[in-house]
């Protein structure tokens, strides 16, 4: 694990940024495919995500879609711990809301599963943005559950 990942990972952005402006690989991975950006998702220590050090990261060029095992990218990281801000983040700077992980799962289904509803109204969204609308096959709801969505008009 570099430096930039540990203090992406302990969401120390002061760090992040010393270590980028020092010519840190926004890039690199460990064995496991973890970039700085994927540590910054979520941090199951802290049990929350760091999205002020996740944008600094995508401002200095960090892969967005890089994934890790299973094809988990970081949307999918972010919205599956019910990371609101961090997907805001995600899906800003161009975040892939149809990549499906090799379970053929995309970032919505995984989140309908957890019911964190602020994540699923923002990744419903999304979807309608990138032409696939609420009514469409894409978008199924967990086995046995029951989602009531809340949708801003567009525009």
């Amino acid at each position: 694990m570099t430096e930039l990942m540990t203090a992406a990972y302990a969401g120390d952005l002061e760090k992040v940024k010393q270590l980028l402006a020092a010519g840190a690989d926004v890039n690199a991975s460990d064995e496991a495919g973890w970039t700085a950006l994927m540590k910054a998702c979520y941090n199951a220590e802290q049990k929350k995500g760091f999205a002020d050090v996740v944008q600094v990261l995508i401002d200095a060029g960090a892969n967005i879609e890089a994934p890790i095992g299973y094809g988990v990218r970081p949307l999918m990281l972010a919205a599956g711990y019910g990371e609101t801000a961090v997907v805001e983040a995600l899906l800003k700077a161009g975040a892939d809301v149809l990549a499906k992980n090799e379970g053929g799962f995309t970032a919505l289904m995984m989140v309908k599963q957890k019911f964190y509803v602020d994540v699923i109204n923002l990744l419903h969204e999304a979807e309608q943005l990138a032409g696939v609308g609420e009514n469409s096959c894409e978008s199924k709801n967990a086995p046995g559950s029951n989602v009531v969505t809340f949708m801003k008009k567009p525009g």
